[in-house]
Parts: C-alpha cells; sequence; structure tokens
C-alpha cells in the first residue's frame, strides 16, 4: 500500500513557519490586489464635513458655538449704544458715524473674524456646484453686512467708527438656534414635538422683530428726539401691542419710515408663523402629544392599546378600571393609530376624565409612539383586539404584533392580552394575562344548557358594583336581583383575616358554611403558599392553614367592612335581611346575629349507605320531630364521607333491564386524544371507544353504517343540544368539552347538532321541536356593518324568526354589543318591556355599569355579550385570580383537587329545608357542595306592577273557558300584541282601554266591556300561532317527519327569571330553584391503587363521578 503521508504536497513558501515569523515576502508576485474602501472619505473636504456637519455632537457643538457669538455681538452693541454719549445737533453724520472706543473695536473685529470665517467654511462645506445658491441666501447676505465693514476697518483706521447694524446679528442667532434644535434631535436620538419647535420659533420671531426695532429707532431718532434703549422698547411695545398712547413718537422720516417698515414686515412674518403654530395645534389635538416623563416618573399610569376606540369600549375600561379605589390616582394613556372620534373627544373633555385620561394618536409598533406613551414606565399596558372586524384571524395578527412589540420595547411591563382565536394564543404565551375570547364565549354558552344563566352569573360576577341596582323600583324581584349583583369575588389571607382567622384547623366546608352562617360571605375556594393554583371547594378534607389565600363572595371587601356585634344588633332590632313579602321568611323566625337562621342539628351517626342525598326523612321521624339537617364537622369523618371511584360506575348498574339493552353507545373517560390548538387546556371527559366514520356525522344523510335522515329516527333518550353557527371553528372544541366532562352522569349527557346553515327544513330534520336548547352563535359575516350596532342584526333577526316559530324552544344566543339585547324576543307594543328600559335609563342615569341586567333575557341567561367580559381583563389588574377563577367555573381548565360548577333542581319534596342556610348546611354535611347562589323562576304574577306601565288583566279574566285555563300563563305583560300593526281600528281600541285603566284603575262597571275586548285580543294572538304552527306542521308532514311533540301554544311570556347571588341565609327557597353548586372534585380523594387521573382512556366502563344530587 502506498503510504498517504508520502503523497502529501508541501505547504506554499508564505504558509511555512519561517515566512511566518520573518514576514511573508512572497506577496509582491502573487496576483492579489489590495483594496482600500472608503477613499472618497480620506480627502480634506470630507474630513471637515464630517467634523462640521456629518457628525451630530460635533455639529451640535459648532452650532452652539456660532449661536454664542451672534448673541455676544448682539450684546457688544448694546454696550457700544450705552457707552455712547449722546451728541448735539441734527446733522445726518450722526447716523453714519458712531463714538466706538478702541477696546470694544478690537472685539467686534475679532467677532467678525471668527463668524466670517466660519460662513465660507460651512459655504465651501456645502457647495454643489451652484455658488449663486450661496451667496444671494439671506444668512450670508447678513453675515456680509455686519462682518466686512469691521475687516475693511483694519486696513483702513478712520473707518472704525463707521456704522455697523450689528444688531441684525440677532436673525442669524435665530437660524443659527433652529439648526441647533435639529442638531439636538438628531444628537440625542429624540424627536420633540413639532409644536414645542414651532413655539420656539415664534417667539424667537417675536424677539427679533422687537429688538430689531428697538435698535433701529433708537439709532434713526439720534438726529431727532434722542431716544434711549429704553424708550425705544417703551414705543415699539405700544406700537406692537396696537395700543398706541402717542407719548413717544418718532421725529425723523427715516425712523417713521423704518416703522412703516417693521409694521410691514410683523404683518407677514407673523400670521405665517400663527398659521403655522394654529395647524400644529390642531394636529397635536389629534395625535395627542406626548405623555410627559417627569410626570411617567412621579405619578403610576397604564396604557390601553386599540386599533379602533369606541366609545362604548372606552366607557367600559374607565368606569370599570376607575371603580377600584386604589386606582383613582392613575393615568390612562391611550394609544391609538386611528384619530380621535368626535364621541370620544367629548366624553375626555368631561372634567372627571381629562385630568385623567391622555389620548395618543400613534402605533404600538413605532419605539417612537411607545416612547411618547412612556411604555417603559407603564404599570401596565392592556391590549385590545378589534371584534368588529370580518376576518378575526387578522385582527389576532395585529394583536399579536402589538404585543411582541411592547415586550420588545419594555420587557418589565406587564402585558393584558385579549385575542379572539384560541388557536392564535400560543404566540403570546409570555403575556402575563390573556383572556381569549371565542374560548369564554362557547364555554358559557355550554354551560347555559347545563347551568342556567352561567352566562348571567359569570357576567355580574365580572363586573364591579355597589348592589344599588334597582333599589328604586317598585318591584321585589328587581331589588333582589339588583341587590345581589353587588356581590363579588374578593381575597384575603386566613390568619389575617376576621372572616375566617378562627377556622384555621378546621375543613374548608365547615369554614365556608359558617362564615356564611355568622356573616354572610360564600368561602368558594384556596391557595396554599406552596402552590400556585387555585383550588375551588377543595372538599371536606381540605384542613385550612393560616397562610392559605381565601377567595370569597361579598358585597364589599372584609378591609371595608365593619363588623357590630350581636348584641347591638338585638338593641337596634335590624335585621341584616332585605328579602320581605308574602313568599319570605317570617320576622320571628330570624335571629338578628348577622342574619343567620336556627338550624336544627341532627345525630350523624346514621347515614345512609346508598350516597349523599336531600331526601325527606323517614315517616317514623315526621311524626316525632321536624325534618333535621346533619351538621357539619370540623374535621371530616373518613367512615362518613364517600369517596367516589369513578372506574365502577354503580348509577350505571342501577338502570332498569330495558335501559340497558336501549343503550347502544359505551363510553369511557379519558383525555381527548387530540387537541384541536395549541395551548387547549386537557379535560378529562367522556369519549367513545372507537373513533366514529366522518360518514356517520351527516345527520341529515344517510351512509353504509346507519340509515338514518333525521333526529328523530336516531331514538336519542335525551333531548338535543342544537349549535346554529356559520363555520366549525376551533372554539367549538371548548363547547363540546363541558357536555362531555368527566362529572356529568352518562345518563344525562346530551346528544349535540351542529347546525351551519338555519332554513326551516334543517331546523325541522336536526329535531329542534324536541330540543332542550339552541345556541345561536353571533353570525361573523355581519361583524363588518357599516353602522357598528348593525353588526348584530342578522342573528337578531334569526333568533327572532326562531322565537317566532318555535315559542316553547329555550334559544340561547350571543351578541357583539349589550345595547342590542333589549330586541331579543322583541314585541313592539310590550308595555312591561318598555317599563324596564326605563328602569334601564334611570339606572344608567345612576352611573351604574350594569343598567342592562334588569332586560329578561339577560337576567334569564337566554343572551349575553362577550364584550360583557372585557372586564374581566381590567378587573385582572387589581385581581390578578379573577380569570383562573373564570376559567376553573366554566370547565376551561382543571386543576387537580379543584372543584366544578354545578346546578341542582328544588322540588315538591325538597321545600322542608325552607331556607338557604339550611340548604348550605344540608350540603356541607352531606355531599360537601359549596352553594354560591339561586337561578329563581317566577311567574310574572309576581312581578307585575300596577304602578309601572304594565297592565295586570288577570283580574278580569274569571270566566275563561276551561281550555284556556288548562294552560299556565300567568298574567300577560302585553297589553296589546305586536302583530296588531296591521288592525289599526283594534290598536286604537286597545291603548284607548290601557290608557283609562293604567290612569284609573279598574272599575267594576266597565268590567264586562274590557273583558270582552281582552278576550278578543287573545282570540287574535291565537289566530295567528295556529296560523304558524300550521305552517310548520305542515312542512314537517312534507318532510316526512312526525308532528307529535310540537306545541304551538306553549310560550315563557309569563313567567321571568333572575339570579341571586350569595342570597342572604334567611332567603326561603321555592319551587323550581336552581341552587349553582361548586361541588368538590370527585378524583381528589381516590385511594392510592386506583389507577390515576392521568392515566389514557380506560378501556372499562364505569360509574359517573357521582350521580345528581336530590334534594
Amino acid at each position: 500500500m502506498v503510504d498517504l503521508e508520502s503523497e502529501v504536497p508541501p505547504l506554499p513558501p508564505r504558509y511555512r513557519f519561517r515566512d511566518l515569523l520573518l514576514g511573508d515576502q512572497g506577496w509582491q508576485n502573487d496576483d492579489r490586489v489590495q483594496v482600500e474602501f472608503y477613499m472618497n472619505e480620506n480627502t480634506f473636504k470630507e474630513r471637515l464635513k464630517l467634523f462640521f456637519i456629518k457628525n451630530q455632537r460635533s455639529s451640535l457643538r459648532i452650532r452652539l458655538f456660532n449661536f454664542s457669538l451672534k448673541l455676544l455681538s448682539c450684546l457688544l452693541y448694546i454696550i457700544r449704544v450705552l457707552l455712547e454719549n449722546p451728541s448735539q445737533g441734527n446733522e445726518w453724520s450722526h447716523i453714519f458715524w458712531v463714538n466706538r472706543s478702541l477696546p470694544l473695536w478690537g472685539l467686534q473685529v475679532s467677532v467678525a473674524l471668527i463668524s466670517l470665517f466660519e460662513t465660507i467654511l460651512l459655504g465651501y462645506l456645502s457647495y454643489k456646484g451652484n455658488i449663486w445658491e450661496q451667496i444671494l441666501r439671506i444668512p450670508f447676505i447678513l453675515e456680509i453686512i455686519n462682518a466686512v465693514p469691521f475687516i475693511i476697518s483694519i486696513f483702513w483706521p478712520s473707518l472704525r467708527n463707521l456704522f455697523v447694524p450689528v444688531f441684525l446679528n440677532c436673525w442669524l442667532a435665530k437660524h443659527a438656534l433652529e439648526n441647533m434644535i435639529n442638531d439636538l434631535h438628531r444628537a440625542i436620538q429624540r424627536t420633540q414635538s413639532a409644536m414645542f419647535n414651532q413655539v420656539l420659533i415664534l417667539i424667537s420671531t417675536l424677539l427679533c422683530l422687537i429688538f430689531t426695532c428697538i435698535c433701529g429707532i433708537q439709532h434713526l431718532e439720534r438726529i431727532g428726539k434722542k431716544l434711549n434703549l429704553f424708550d425705544s422698547l417703551y414705543f415699539c411695545i405700544v406700537t406692537f401691542s396696537t395700543v398706541g398712547f402717542g407719548d413717544v413718537t418718532p421725529e425723523t422720516w427715516s425712523s417713521k419710515l423704518f416703522v412703516v417698515a417693521m409694521i410691514c414686515v410683523a404683518l407677514v412674518v407673523l400670521p405665517i408663523q400663527f398659521e403655522q403654530l394654529a395647524y400644529l395645534w390642531m394636529e397635536r389635538q389629534k395625535s395627542g402629544g406626548n405623555y410627559s416623563r417627569h410626570r411617567a416618573q412621579t405619578e403610576k399610569h397604564v396604557v390601553l392599546c386599540v386599533s379602533s376606540l369606541k366609545i362604548d369600549l372606552l366607557m367600559d375600561f374607565l368606569n370599570e378600571f376607575y371603580a377600584h379605589p386604589r386606582l383613582q390616582d392613575y393615568y390612562v394613556v391611550i394609544l391609538c393609530p386611528t384619530e380621535m372620534d368626535v364621541q370620544v373627544r367629548r366624553v375626555l373633555q368631561i372634567p372627571m376624565w381629562s385630568q385623567r385620561v391622555i389620548y395618543l394618536q400613534g402605533s404600538a409598533l413605532k419605539d417612537q409612539d411607545l416612547l411618547r406613551a412612556k411604555m417603559d414606565d407603564a404599570e401596565a399596558c392592556f391590549i385590545l383586539s378589534s371584534r368588529c372586524e370580518v376576518d378575526r384571524t387578522s385582527s389576532d395578527h395585529q394583536t399579536i404584533l402589538r404585543a411582541w412589540a411592547v415586550k420588545d420595547f419594555a420587557p418589565n411591563c406587564p402585558l393584558y392580552v385579549q385575542i379572539l382565536k384560541p388557536e392564535n394564543k400560543f404566540h403570546i404565551k409570555f403575556a402575563d394575562h390573556v383572556v381569549c375570547e371565542e374560548e369564554f364565549k362557547y364555554a358559557m354558552l355550554a354551560l347555559n344548557c347545563i347551568c342556567p344563566a352561567t352566562s348571567t352569573l359569570i357576567t355580574l360576577l365580572v363586573h364591579t358594583s355597589r348592589g344599588q341596582e334597582g333599589q328604586q323600583s317598585p318591584e321585589q324581584w328587581q331589588k333582589m336581583y339588583g341587590r345581589c349583583s353587588g356581590n363579588e369575588v374578593y381575597h384575603i389571607v386566613l390568619e389575617e383575616s376576621t372572616f375566617f382567622a378562627e377556622y384555621e384547623g378546621k375543613s374548608f366546608t365547615y369554614a365556608s358554611f359558617h362564615a356564611h352562617k355568622k356573616f354572610g360571605v360564600c368561602l368558594i375556594g384556596i391557595r396554599r403558599e406552596d402552590n400556585k393554583n387555585i383550588l375551588l371547594n377543595p372538599g371536606p378534607r381540605c384542613i385550612m392553614n393560616a397562610t392559605d389565600i381565601c377567595f370569597y363572595i361579598n358585597i364589599t371587601k372584609e378591609e371595608n367592612s365593619a363588623f357590630k356585634n350581636q348584641d347591638q344588633q338585638k338593641k337596634n332590632n335590624v335585621s341584616r335581611s332585605f328579602y320581605h313579602g308574602p313568599s319570605r321568611l317570617p320576622v320571628h323566625s330570624i335571629i338578628a346575629s348577622m342574619g343567620t337562621v336556627a338550624i336544627d342539628l341532627q345525630d350523624t351517626s346514621c347515614r345512609s349507605a346508598s350516597g349523599p342525598t336531600l331526601s325527606l326523612p323517614t315517616e317514623g321521624s315526621k311524626e316525632i320531630r321536624r325534618p333535621s339537617i346533619a351538621p357539619v364537622l370540623e374535621v371530616a369523618d373518613t367512615s362518613s364521607i364517600q369517596t367516589c371511584d369513578l372506574l365502577s360506575d354503580q348509577s350505571e348498574d342501577e338502570t332498569t333491564p330495558d335501559e340497558e339493552v336501549s343503550s347502544n353507545l359505551d363510553y369511557a373517560k379519558g383525555y381527548p386524544p387530540y387537541s384541536p390548538y395549541i395551548g387547549s387546556s386537557p379535560t378529562f371527559c367522556h369519549l367513545l371507544h372507537e373513533k366514529v366514520p366522518f360518514c356517520c356525522l351527516r345527520l341529515d344523510k344517510s351512509c353504509q353504517h346507519n340509515y338514518y335522515e333525521d333526529a328523530k329516527a336516531y331514538g336519542f333518550k335525551n333531548k338535543l343540544i342544537i349549535v346554529a353557527a356559520e363555520t366549525a371553528g376551533n372554539g367549538l372544541y371548548n363547547f363540546i368539552v363541558p357536555l362531555r366532562a368527566y362529572y356529568r352522569p352518562k345518563k344525562e349527557l346530551n346528544p349535540i347538532v351542529l347546525l351551519l346553515d338555519n332554513p326551516l327544513d334543517d331546523l325541522l330534520r336536526c329535531g329542534v321541536t324536541f330540543a332542550a336548547n339552541m345556541v345561536v352563535v353571533d353570525k361573523e359575516s355581519t361583524m363588518s356593518a357599516e353602522e357598528d350596532y348593525m353588526a348584530d342584526a342578522k342573528t337578531i333577526v334569526n333568533v327572532q324568526t326562531l322565537f317566532r316559530l318555535f315559542s316553547s324552544l329555550s334559544i340561547i344566543t350571543e351578541l357583539t354589543h349589550p345595547a342590542n339585547m333589549r330586541f331579543m324576543q322583541f314585541r313592539a307594543k310590550d308595555c312591561y318591556s318598555l317599563a324596564l328600559s326605563k328602569l334601564e335609563k334611570k339606572e344608567r342615569e345612576r352611573g351604574s355599569n350594569l343598567a342592562f341586567m334588569f332586560r329578561l333575557p339577560f337576567a334569564a341567561g337566554r343572551v349575553f355579550s362577550i364584550s360583557m367580559l372585557d372586564t374581566l381583563l381590567y378587573q385582572s389588574f387589581v385581581k390578578d385570580y379573577m380569570i383562573s377563577i373564570t376559567r376553573l367555573l366554566l370547565g376551561l381548565d382543571t386543576t387537580p383537587g379543584s372543584g366544578f360548577l354545578c346546578s341542582m333542581k328544588v322540588t315538591e319534596d325538597d321545600l322542608w329545608i325552607r331556607t338557604y342556610a339550611r340548604l348550605y348546611q344540608k350540603l356541607c354535611s352531606s355531599t360537601g357542595d359549596v352553594p354560591i347562589g339561586i337561578y329563581r323562576t317566577e311567574s310574572q304574577k309576581l312581578a307585575t306592577s300596577e304602578s309601572q306601565i304594565s297592565i295586570s288583566v288577570e283580574e278580569w279574566e274569571d270566566t275563561r273557558d276551561a281550555k284556556e285555563q288548562g294552560h299556565p300563563r300567568g298574567n300577560h305583560r302585553n297589553s296589546t300584541s305586536s302583530d296588531q300593526s296591521d288592525h289599526p281600528l283594534l290598536r286604537r281600541k286597545s291603548l284607548q282601554w290601557a290608557r283609562r285603566l293604567s290612569r284609573k284603575g279598574p272599575k267594576h262597571s266597565g268590567k264586562t266591556a274590557e273583558k270582552i275586548t281582552q278576550q278578543r285580543l287573545n282570540l287574535y294572538r291565537r289566530s295567528e300561532r295556529q296560523e304558524l304552527a300550521e305552517l310548520v306542521k305542515n312542512r314537517m308532514k312534507h318532510l316526512g317527519l312526525s308532528t307529535v311533540g310540537y306545541d304551538e301554544m306553549n310560550d315563557h311570556q309569563s313567567t321571568l327569571s333572575y339570579i341571586l347571588i350569595n342570597p342572604s341565609p334567611d332567603t326561603r327557597l321555592e319551587l323550581n330553584d336552581v341552587v349553582y353548586l361548586i361541588r368538590p372534585d370527585p378524583l381528589a380523594y381516590l385511594p392510592n391503587n386506583e389507577p390515576s387521573r392521568k392515566n389514557s382512556i380506560c378501556n372499562t366502563t364505569g360509574q359517573d363521578s357521582r350521580e345528581e344530587t336530590q334534594l
């Protein structure tokens, strides 16, 4: 084999070690050529230009030196005038010759030489081929006039006393000042306000005019009155101010001519300066100017970045932000790329806002605008997306870029970002707080189907209110509803709390129940010192520690509360309850100790083996004593609390054989195998063992696996939930997961139908006639309406059509603007709605942030606006835990050991519990649940008041036929129907009757006529409904669908629903009340030998986490 090393050629001579030490001498024979770059900058002229012009700092020094020379020359002229003795006589020689001392002449000559040399040098450096352009410049001409005579006097001594108008150097000083400011801005890399520059130029122009006029008048009057400088100053001020006293006037024609010339110059120059100043002022009003650096360092401020600022968005932010006492001294700087709207301008001129809100027109992507807003000194930055755009993805992209720009410019500034699409969340994971609109929207829509009015509950919790809404209303439900709406979520450390300090070392449920019993506060969760996760209702086995942070619901936080002892309350005999009425607890049964009630306790030795239920005691116990409730233990008894094993579902085993045979679907519990977008929180839920083929997902088309073409053919056991949307976006994942959560019993899982288009035929095929709920998602195609409030037009009209065709259908929808909620289930002649509209206006005039809360669709949870959740982002600045708590309540996040939101209904068998406090105790002692509120439905008889515009007609319907009595409709809140617009005679008569009734009250003399009129109206209304029902039924027959189940007469006009958040302990329970519960995590106390929650989907079916709680 040939040695490879011997084949390696030797290194060239220039790479040898000897050459490295002695230097390479062989480069001369090389073909390479050494090239030097930028040789043009090595010339003498370029080096001078670099020093005098191009270099920012050296150029600034040259400008400053030139400015100082011009001021010095003006000062020497004033000294020469003051030192000169006024000569006698009126000879013209005094105009051309002056007395100038030799030292003063020497100084003026030196200044003139330096100034002329600098001017010639700068002219040479800036020469670009046209010498006349340099010579005919006004600064160059003035320099020649002021410097050349002094230089000539060096060689011609007789000219040393020649008059030279040196005072004209003030204009050269003004020119140097302008150049100096420009160089200053370049040197320090800061762009000062153009307004400041223009004001400075205007002031310098005025000073130059006045100084020139003073010196010129004084010199020309040497042959006249011989005025001094002070008299000349007085004359100029009086003349330019147009006062003109006349005590000092010029005498010579030359001085008069000079005054005329100066006035003409002022009339030309000053208006131009003022015009530019006014233009810049208007532009500054549009752009907003700057936020002071001194104010930013001494005062606290936050920055609000938006694409376009609307009045509703601004007022929501300001009202919510300044609702907190500790934020009253904060400034709000708004950074928006668009010009300020007229309505926004009017609002910001109100003294309450003008002193605290600053509007800046600019982009968050420009560092200059972020510097104007002093983003690096801001306490927080709120970045909101524009939800009114059709392309919501594009809106998110703009939000992401703004967040990146702010984070790059001010890394330490906390970011509060609102995003629209959930798939864009992972781009802004670095933000401190993020609210994804579609996540919250779909989650609230889903929970509204299983926990009624969850959207209203969340909206009221995240709004700041004092609970004063509706207190002036004559209706009881509005007072109760408004008072309870003031409850919010607060936090406090346990050892620092008066509410919870005594419960250290006791169980969570014990602390929650007794705190509510004693103080009326609802403890809903805690956060351990060593854990950042919030735990909602961790259960009875959780022991409270001194360092725990407690989260509770109350009207106000503990720090703002005053406590009265029991003796004072008994002496004053003041009940803390504000609920009074025939259906409430009698006053004599209330114990005057912070609004608590008498609660009977029983022995806990006997407990039902079938699990926690709220059933009545046995008949034997009824004969001996009234029903009683077990006490809430300080420390949970392991034997008395049943652990919930999800892997052995006993509730499924208890089903009847017929149900087992009819059950075709088999579920398993686990995590979804696929996530629709990055950043979605994994949720333990019910899953199918096998993936369903895509062809089987079409409800209206048969395939090789099934032959069903409508929902009725599937034979679903539970009622449907229909979702009407334009597209099946990733946000729909957050709608499905809460409805398939692991803690929901299998027998209660509702089939979900996605309806991408909603003509009548598709609605009937998907089972709208027997659906439990229909969810209508806001139509994104109408977001770009020319009028902002028209963005909801398509959704509102579609929902109104569904309401008219299917009056018994429970419709839940979401709108863009809260003001449009008044159009839901709209009736033009509904007097009760008109009364609510007046109440809303009164509440808005009182400054309420929740004026829309009394609208019946919102109170009942039928409609909400996602813009209401903007306050969630604003509140997180003060309460950084609000987003986490809201996500846990909605099921968007699941934390091991944290409970979940659910509901239970009060039936006739449960009324023995009587009060909310007894229910609280019953739930805490049996199941560990913590109630947080009540959803109450009442007939309109309880809500209608004759003091309002609404008219009750029940008194005149005594002779109704049996058929109409069979329909429990309660009172009609419509005095006339909206459908009577085509019958003017009937409408006029009904309105006259309604007006007379509301003005004079019921009169038995006209009872028969009024009864006939009302029956005629009901007959007309029923005939129209029958016409609509006939239309729907004919269409169903045409499609081959059964008409069974379609009830055209059943609607919800006679009922109203509302929410009571954390009601008083003595609130009496009523039939059909729905109680909101935070139930402990059923997986939190699994035995160690059981499979972990983190396991994959189990292969065996098991029992649900817990049976539905039955009272």
